[in-house]
Formats: C-alpha cells, structure tokens, sequence
C-alpha cells in the first residue's frame, strides 16, 4: 500500500477497509455510484470553467483535427480490403491492459462501472481478435482512436491523443514461419504509409529468438532497420519490438505479444501489433486520401 493510500484509509472508520473489501461486485458498483452522484451534485457551473483549463484529462488536444481527420482518412484509404476496420467503444472491461501486460492500473482511468478509458487500441483489438478466431484461422483488425493515459507525458504533450493500430492473429506453424507472415503484412502497410517521409524507418530489435532474427532477415525490407542495443520493451513484446520513426521523429511502436495466446489459452496462438500517432503523422505533412486515389 503506498503512502497516499494510508492517509486515505487514516481517514475513514476503523474496519472501513474491510467492509468495503467483503462487498459484491454489484454492492461495491452502487457505493461508487452513488458517491460520483454527490460528488456531482456538488459542481458548479465555474467550477467547470476552472477544470477544463487545469485538468490534463479534458483539456483539448493541440494537434489541429482537421489535419489529423485527412492523416486518418489516407490510413484508411491504404488499408487492404481483408483487415477487419473495428470502431472501439470509449471504454473496455475492467483489466484489459493488466491481466495481459506487465502494466500498472495507475496508469489507466478507471471507471466507476467495471470499465476503464480505453488506453491502447491495441489491447481492445487483441480481444477483438482471439473472438474472431474463433472462425477465421487468422485475422487482422484495425481501428482509430483517441485514447486517454493516466501517466503525465512531460511538457507539450498531452494525456490524450489519437492512434491508428494494426493488430494480426494466427495460430504458430513453426520455425518463425506465422511470425514472418503476419509481420510482411504489417510491413507492406506500413511502407505505403511512410513512403512519403523522409528517413521513415521501422527498427526491429530481437529479444532471445534466433530463428525470429533468421525469418526477420529473410524479408530483405529497405524499410527494415535493426537496432540490437533496445531494451526497452522487453517482458511486454516477446520475440521482437518494432519502433516506426521519420528521421529524429519517433511514430509509433508495436510488437509480437502473447496477449491472444493468453486469451484463448492456447500457446500457439501469435500476436503482432503495431501502431502510429495519427497526431504526429499529419504534423509531418502527410498527402491527404484524396492525393493518394489520384496516383
């Protein structure tokens, strides 16, 4: 328990801690529920003027949607007929980043229902994607969304923001070989969106998987830049990280991860994902969809 939560429970009644503790599911949902009516019936319409200005959460983004709506729609316009384009809800169960990813809840705007702010379209389409393998042997998804972090970013960077995500599904044949599939699709796609940008590069790091590194070499992409001395991301991705930059502008990221294989309880399955700030996109003058169809 850390120290912000101690001065919490100091406050309330002794055995407050366990009461609440033995609560249903349900009972807990209606304490929460009321408490967040009293708490709003208690705001005024200044005190709404004073959060919209201080609140890092609400406060609008910088990137002009305009610009960031004609990034989204080219990304759309070169998706392949057969990736699956899913329109997320706002919110998704209760520990969808937690229970697959080595991730702290603090990170992430619970809800009072049993939901959070969905944080990463990745994770929402990992599950889009073990459902639907229920009847495909192998599926690609794909959605836009602006989603909503708890950590603070750092000066000019905002806790809201919107990304493109890319997410295949499949079940292993050995040797490298579904892992090589999935990541020539995401590639191909990727290679259309960056064409334009200058030093667009997708850097590839190899995290213990000598037969990944083999199959990842036989793909001989120009776009393709090794970069061995990466750590980061290492427990979340498993087998390879991908980070996608333009120059010294860093994009987007993705990966191999177990997510669907821990889904559907199958340790076959394989996961990659990957995804780009829609936002940082249009900022590097992209060409907009309708410049793309006139090619």
């Amino acid at each position: 328990m850390s120290e912000a939560e101690r001065k919490v429970w100091r406050r309330l009644p002794a055995g407050a801690a366990e009461a609440i503790a033995g609560l249903s599911g349900s009972q807990l949902q209606t304490l929460l529920l009321a408490v967040a009516r009293d708490r709003a019936g208690r705001v005024r319409p200044a005190d709404l003027v004073r959060r919209w200005r201080q609140d890092r959460f609400v406060r609008p983004a910088a990137a002009d949607p305009r610009a960031v709506s004609r990034a989204e729609a080219r990304l759309w316009e070169l998706l392949p007929p057969d990736v699956y384009g899913t329109q997320l809800s706002p919110v998704v169960p209760l520990g969808t980043v937690t229970a697959v990813a080595p991730l702290s809840q603090n990170r992430i705007v619970t809800a009072t229902r049993p939901v959070e702010v969905l944080s990463d379209p990745t994770n929402a389409l990992a599950i889009e994607a073990a459902a639907r393998r229920d009847t495909s042997d192998e599926v690609h998804v794909a959605a836009a969304h602006q989603v909503l972090r708890a950590q603070v970013f750092g000066p000019g960077l905002g806790s809201h923001f919107r990304l493109f995500a890319l997410v295949s599904s499949a079940r292993d044949t050995g040797s490298g070989r579904t892992e090589a599939r999935l990541l020539a699709r995401h590639l191909a796609y990727w290679r259309q969106v960056l064409a334009p940008l200058a030093r667009a590069r997708v850097r590839y790091t190899i995290f213990d998987s000598p037969v990944l590194r083999e199959r990842i070499a036989e793909l001989a992409s120009p776009l393709l830049v090794e970069e061995p001395e990466r750590d980061r991301g290492r427990g979340y991705y498993t087998g390879a990280a991908l980070r996608i930059t333009a120059g010294d502008v860093e994009l987007g990221d993705g990966g191999f991860t177990t997510w669907t294989a821990q889904m559907r309880a199958d340790a076959k399955e394989r996961c990659l994902i990957s995804c780009v700030s829609v936002d940082r996109l249009q900022s590097l003058a992209m060409p907009s969809s309708a410049t793309v169809s006139q090619r």
